[in-house]
């Protein structure tokens, strides 16, 4: 079994923000497997689905960003994972937009959710898919990340983001 999990801030005024990539990635991943994130548990939203003959679940933590491992913390737990067993998406204001990056483990670096997660699980032995969102040198980084996506920072990032999406996939594919 393998948990993705994508970062994120549930409510309308969160919609299409950077700091939501993680959702929207989610997303993209429930309409690739034909499946809803219309299941609740430990304070996200979740689906389950199968891939390449492995149980997949696809969870949206709602506890905000900066607590995001409370969730998953709690799947892993439930369900008797490893972090290992654990893939986060999420944005990255160090990755320029129109980049992702794939890493096996890691510090939480400046993300608040993956120092949660790092924290919460005690480990730094779970994969991220990071999603480009940098070049901001204008506004406090609290408002940035919060900040509404125009169409042009759109256009790259979708394309990165799809790519990031591809990599996963093929991490379930060749079971790591």
């Amino acid at each position: 079994m393998k948990l993705i999990v994508g970062l994120g801030n549930p409510g309308k005024e969160f919609e299409n923000t950077y700091h939501n990539l993680g959702f929207c990635a989610i997303d993209m991943l429930s309409k690739k497997f034909g499946v809803s994130l219309n299941k609740s548990k430990f304070n996200s939203l979740y689906a389950q689905c199968k891939f390449n003959d492995e149980i997949v679940l696809l969870i949206k933590p709602l506890t905000y960003m900066n607590l995001s491992g409370q969730a998953v913390k709690q799947f892993v737990d439930y369900y008797k994972l490893q972090p290992s067993d654990v893939i986060v998406i999420c944005d990255d204001i160090d990755l320029p937009k129109g980049t992702n990056k794939l890493r096996e483990h890691g510090s939480g670096g400046t993300h608040n959710g993956l120092k949660n997660i790092v924290y919460k699980l005690n480990s730094q032995d779970f994969k991220r898919l990071k999603i480009g969102a940098g070049d901001n040198n204008i506004i406090d980084l609290k408002d940035y990340v919060l900040s509404k996506i125009d169409e042009q920072s759109l256009n790259l990032i979708l394309p990165s983001l799809q790519d990031g999406l591809d990599k996963v996939l093929n991490l379930l594919k060749n079971k790591v």
